[in-house]
């Protein structure tokens, strides 16, 4: 069985260290680390990439410097390129999320990927362009179509990793686990009793459907068992504060009438 593969992000001809870090950065929120330069503008290592990467390193350590695209991209099958401006490139173009499906599917069956982005000044080349497989191009707006390094390769990297894992992220998903329908339902069965005992449904002929509503919900709000036992208390709560309302106003009901003037 093949082992899947992570593209590799080549800049051509890079021309900031701030953005070659800021690229490594995005790199890192999601996980990938192949980074390759091509004849980056002011050489290579560059302090202040370092910097601008805040901490993202491992993909500026392992940096490979090459003297032509054609030599970064050479062990690759299938490269991607990021740009606005096809100049007429007889290429699909395709978005950023229909690129991650087309290197999922590469990356499943081994083949070595890459994505490619163009420097920051004019971008991608017709002959850097004429070595890639596609044009991989963001829906911006028409006025102003130029994307910032970074943002070119947090967009395309953002639509990769969710190909990867398109669920919420763990944080959301962890927790206690959801009631069982016998707690939920015992829940309703109370708090449906008592707003019977307050008239709350009304019309009685619309009782049917409130129900429904209410139970749909608590249904949908996935309650865990703490959750649905804090319910049942403040219901509980609600129901006896408005016995002794009722009381109150019963007993006041039976006083006599204060005697009047004579």
């Amino acid at each position: 069985m093949s082992q899947s593969t992570v593209p590799a992000v080549i800049l051509s001809a890079p021309q900031l260290a701030e953005n070659i870090g800021a690229v490594a950065r995005v790199m890192a929120n999601f996980g990938l680390s192949d980074l390759r330069l091509v004849r980056p503008r002011d050489g290579w290592p560059q302090e202040r990439a370092w910097a601008s990467a805040s901490g993202a390193d491992w993909p500026l350590d392992q940096a490979r410097v090459f003297a032509t695209l054609e030599d970064a991209v050479a062990d690759l099958t299938v490269v991607l390129a990021t740009t606005a401006r096809p100049r007429e490139a007889r290429l699909p173009v395709i978005t950023p999320r229909q690129a991650a499906a087309r290197l999922r599917a590469e990356s499943a069956l081994g083949q070595p990927i890459g994505l490619l982005f163009g420097g920051e000044r004019a971008g991608l080349t017709a002959d850097d362009i004429a070595v890639c497989q596609a044009i991989v191009t963001a829906p911006v707006d028409p006025r102003f179509r130029s994307l910032n390094l970074a943002q070119a390769v947090a967009i395309t990297a953002y639509e990769w990793r969710l190909a990867e894992a398109p669920d919420a992220p763990a944080a959301f998903r962890s927790g206690p686990a959801p009631a069982d329908q016998a707690a939920l339902r015992g829940f309703q069965a109370q708090l449906e009793s008592e707003l019977d005992g307050a008239g709350f449904f009304h019309p009685p002929e619309k009782r049917a459907s409130m129900v429904r509503n209410l139970r749909a919900v608590f249904g949908r709000a996935r309650l865990s068992d703490q959750e649905v036992r804090t319910l049942r208390g403040v219901v509980t709560a609600l129901a006896k504060g408005r016995g002794r309302v009722l009381a109150k106003l019963a007993a006041k009901a039976g006083e006599p009438e204060p005697p009047g003037d004579c």
